[in-house]
């Protein structure tokens, strides 16, 4: 006679062989910038998957995932849609993510309405897109949560009651300038420059930040694809002698990205961001990630805010799939990412119900030097920021 463990142990093996077979493999296609000027922040995007995978081995449920990689080669939305059509079509793919580009993002949309295959956007922040179709959620920023609290905390906390805005003339920039001189305005704060970069080309910043100097500001707030863009602008602003002649430098992250800081010499000691990570940001959480960063890339390596939002993307992707049994379909997933909760590299996440945005904490941060190296030494919290542009962005 079989004993109860016996029993028990016959019991499990038989409700087990059901959810093995059950098991699938889940295919995640990712379109992502890894060629022309800009690849560094698509690298960037590419590590942070990779790293998640590595340090996640186990899927829920059992599942295996395939990740199915493309290269958009830059802000190129005929190409970025063209690579969601087949990404859909020929590789059958159950999730899309990744995107550094804005108009990427949007022309993807289409793709993913008309499939119902979920979106999970890892970078590109113009705050409308999430509006372009139901099945996309997006877990790295939009433009009006940093910009919007900074041009507040300009006039009360910085003392700058003048204002030029320099940006790249595409939608993000439009957005980001938008949402800082609303918050700027409204506290006080006059604008008396408006200066658009030519995009998607890096231009020469000379003449246009000399436009800037030439108007007198207090300051001017700068916003910029991240990356070598980035180091272009900050080696202008010095060249020019801007900071001697009395005009801060303000912005969101971009402008002080974490693994571009080394190229930019001591020019950006001292500028005051607001973004939602920095890889000085103290937690165990970020310690973790980045030790692991390091291991997988090198010392001299160093996660950004792109990374991150990859790590984190990566995590969101991992919760549809135990949310869902692996039987992944738009609404399924949309529904599986509704106020999900998650404690990030970059501190506490969510993703909001309604919006479909994420809701997280914005740091202001302070270029200085640690340990003989420029690290975004993050000041002060703003906890749990919304997307604005809801509130008073949305026209």
């Amino acid at each position: 006679m079989r004993s109860f463990k016996t029993v028990l142990a016959l019991a499990t093996a038989a409700i087990a062989l059901p959810l093995a077979v059950q098991a699938a493999t889940i295919k995640v296609g990712v379109i992502n910038t890894m060629s022309g000027p800009e690849a560094g922040n698509g690298q960037q995007i590419d590590r942070g998957i990779d790293l998640y995978v590595k340090m996640h081995p186990q899927v829920p449920g059992g599942h295996k995932i395939e990740l199915i990689k493309r290269d958009d080669t830059g802000p190129n939305p005929p190409v970025a849609k063209r690579l969601a059509q087949e990404l859909v079509t020929r590789d059958k793919v159950d999730i899309i993510t990744g995107v550094v580009y804005s108009p990427n993002a949007f022309a993807i949309n289409d793709i993913c309405k008309e499939a119902s295959v979920p979106f999970v956007i890892m970078n590109a922040g113009t705050a409308s897109i999430t509006e372009g179709c139901p099945y996309t959620s997006r877990v790295s920023f939009t433009m009006w949560q940093s910009a919007h609290p900074l041009g507040t905390y300009a006039v009360k906390n910085m003392g700058i009651k003048t204002v030029a805005v320099a940006y790249a003339n595409f939608a993000p920039g439009k957005d980001s300038v938008a949402a800082f001189i609303d918050g700027f305005t409204k506290a006080g704060g006059q604008v008396i420059a408006d200066v658009p970069f030519p995009y998607p080309n890096i231009p020469d910043f000379t003449p246009f930040m000399q436009r800037v100097k030439d108007a007198k500001p207090d300051a001017v707030y700068v916003f910029i694809p991240a990356g070598k863009w980035a180091t272009g602008v900050m080696k202008t602003y010095n060249d020019l002698g801007m900071a001697a002649a009395g005009i801060k430098l303000i912005g969101p992250g971009d402008i002080t990205q974490d693994n571009e800081l080394p190229n930019m010499g001591d020019v950006p000691l001292g500028v005051v961001t607001m973004h939602h990570y920095s890889a000085a940001h103290k937690s165990p959480e970020n310690e973790a990630f980045v030790r692991g960063w390091k291991a997988a890339y090198g010392p001299d390596s160093t996660p950004d805010f792109l990374g991150v939002q990859a790590y984190d993307g990566m995590a969101a992707i991992y919760r549809i799939i135990e949310a869902t049994g692996g039987k992944i379909t738009g609404e399924s997933a949309t529904k599986a990412l509704a106020g999900w909760k998650h404690m990030s590299p970059r501190g506490p996440i969510m993703i909001d119900p309604v919006t479909r945005e994420i809701i997280d904490n914005q740091y202001l941060r302070r270029v200085e030097k640690v340990n003989g190296k420029l690290a975004n030494v993050e000041f002060a919290t703003i906890e749990m920021v919304k997307d604005p542009w809801r509130e008073f962005g949305k026209k």
